[in-house]
């Protein structure tokens, strides 16, 4: 394609994908000749105005703004735009019978302490107490000793403990865990409860003109890690929930949607029962 000297409406497109250089990475080339594809043809679909362009120009510098080291804005619009889940599942493509991924979230922190098995991760003793036991299993069945699991959830107010430092313990319902040869794992936490995502920012506003509500369906977060098998992110979702066919940010799979079951051994207390399902790296 030879260069366009000058940029025209009819030929926006090719005039600013040939102005780039000739010894760029392919990859980079190729994505970015898409993008300004999708994006020239996107204005000229909507005839985009001067002062739509100005808002959204601003209404992406606000989202930027209003980042720190506690909070992705960015991370929020692509996740109630249904971006961060397209490109998860486009990426994590599975075998039937593996466990599906989910949204990574926000609120993941690094460093959670590894715990025994069966420990209790809810420190302010505040909700409704559940276990949460299972497996972790290859295709055919066989327990993985090994696996790495990392789980966090809201405490029973809805909130994470990075988003309440000054009330709720540091680690508040998080925790690691080590499978042993059986694959088992269990765990005492709490029943999560929806909550919604921060809405107080440029993302929230736009929900609102959009007439959609900020609220994700109740859940806990699990990721397991192990040397021979693709990582698993996800959720386990509680059946019933109110907002698991409208989750602000898409991440509800029928398949990890569980019924929580009365625990006959404690008073007022749940159990969720789930056997992860992890892919070899082969496949």
């Amino acid at each position: 394609m030879s260069q366009i000297d000058y940029f025209t409406e009819e030929c926006s497109v090719e005039a600013v994908n040939t102005r780039m250089g000739e010894t760029i990475n392919p990859r980079l080339r190729e994505v970015m000749a898409s993008l300004i594809t999708h994006l020239h043809g996107f204005v000229k679909e909507v005839e985009l105005t001067q002062e739509e362009w100005e808002f959204a120009i601003d209404f992406l510098t606000r989202t930027g703004q209003t980042c720190d080291d506690k909070r992705q804005e960015f991370i929020l619009l692509s996740d109630t735009l249904g971006v961060s889940m397209l490109v998860d599942a486009i990426q994590h493509r599975r075998p039937e019978g593996a466990t599906e991924n989910t949204v990574f979230g926000p609120f993941h922190v690094d460093g959670a302490p590894e715990l025994e098995m069966g420990a209790n991760i809810s420190l302010d003793g505040k909700g409704e107490q559940c276990l949460y036991e299972g497996r972790v299993l290859d295709l055919d069945g066989n327990p993985i000793e090994g696996v790495r699991i990392d789980v966090w959830s809201d405490n029973s107010e809805g909130f994470y403990d990075v988003q309440q430092p000054d009330e709720q313990p540091v680690w508040n319902n998080r925790g690691v865990f080590i499978t042993g040869p059986d694959g088992r794992y269990w765990f005492t936490g709490i029943k999560p409860v929806s909550y919604p995502i921060p809405d107080d920012g440029p993302v929230g506003q736009m929900l609102r003109h959009l007439g959609r509500h900020p609220w994700r369906p109740a859940h806990m977060h699990f990721l397991l890690d192990h040397p021979d098998y693709e990582r698993i992110v996800t959720h386990t979702f509680v059946a019933g929930d109110t907002y698991l066919t409208s989750d602000t940010v898409f991440g509800v799979k029928e398949s990890l949607i569980l019924d929580y079951a009365a625990n006959p051994d404690v008073k007022t207390g749940w159990q969720a029962h789930f056997d992860f399902v992890m892919n070899p790296h082969e496949q």
